[in-house]
């Protein structure tokens, strides 16, 4: 029951914040959408990331939420985080149970505004990870997220701009970028509701 009420609380607080766009850069944006997929296992929450491969054209190696660029076919964000999510990873969008949205996110280097949908995947789940896209699966406890010894902000360069960026660091695996800030966001939510 702990589970649910976790998931019932953190949908609550989504729909009642009023939703902005976080960019750091004056330039065009692309529309893509992500998936956050959150889980319990052994009484714990997990959320799952997964690391990118290094043939990618953006993001290459980088650890990262399911999702991707806006297709043609897509009938909406939504429609792209769900899309995105079973080609890379092989969760059913019918699976997946949609809990809110987090802001909208802009990306430095690869120039996209990101949607962030946040889901309840079931656990176990047999996953059918995509190889050209994924390298691997990444299960990160959210208390481990929430354990200030793993988090860090630095300042980075990109042309003549310098930005202070949050990262987080679980077991040797680094997130950062707009990953990183959404997670960021994402714990703070859930920290202010109680979970």
């Amino acid at each position: 029951m702990q589970e649910a009420m976790l998931y019932r609380k953190l949908k609550q607080a989504l729909a009642q914040r009023v939703k902005q766009t976080v960019t750091i850069t004056d330039g065009p944006l692309s529309p893509a959408a992500v998936l956050i997929p959150l889980y319990e296992r052994d009484g714990e929450y997990y959320v799952l990331l997964t690391k990118r491969t290094e043939t990618l054209v953006h993001h290459r190696g980088q650890i990262c939420f399911p999702g991707g660029a806006v297709h043609h076919k897509d009938r909406d964000l939504q429609d792209t985080a769900l899309r995105e999510t079973f080609e890379e990873i092989g969760v059913p969008p019918a699976d997946v149970q949609l809990l809110g949205e987090l802001d909208n996110m802009g990306t430095v280097t690869s120039n996209f505004l990101i949607t962030p949908f946040v889901g309840v995947i079931p656990y176990p789940c047999s996953f059918t990870v995509s190889q050209d896209e994924i390298d691997e699966l990444v299960e990160v406890p959210l208390a481990s997220l929430a354990d200030e010894s793993n988090y860090r902000e630095e300042e980075y360069v990109i042309g003549d701009n310098t930005y202070t960026g949050s990262i987080f660091d679980y077991e040797g695996k680094v997130i950062w970028g707009a990953t990183a800030r959404i997670l960021k966001q994402l714990l703070e939510i859930i920290a202010d509701c109680g979970g």
